[in-house]
């Protein structure tokens, strides 16, 4: 799970299931399409979302060690 911020919102943060993320476009504002086809537009880069992938994915392999 990562922490991402809707953009322009009054609620903006909350938490999404990395595993259901398909693709991530920059145009120029960050979309995300989820494998359910649902698509959501966030504040944050398309290069910080990979990076909290990364560390999400990290931490839980680090737990099968």
């Amino acid at each position: 799970m990562i922490k991402v911020s809707r953009l322009k919102s009054r609620d903006n943060e909350f938490v999404l299931n990395a595993e259901l993320i398909e693709t991530i476009e920059q145009t120029p504002d960050t979309v995300i399409t989820l494998t359910t086809g649902k698509k959501l537009i966030v504040e944050e880069s398309a290069e910080e979302i990979v990076r909290k992938v990364m560390d999400y994915r990290r931490a839980i392999f680090r737990n099968f060690r």
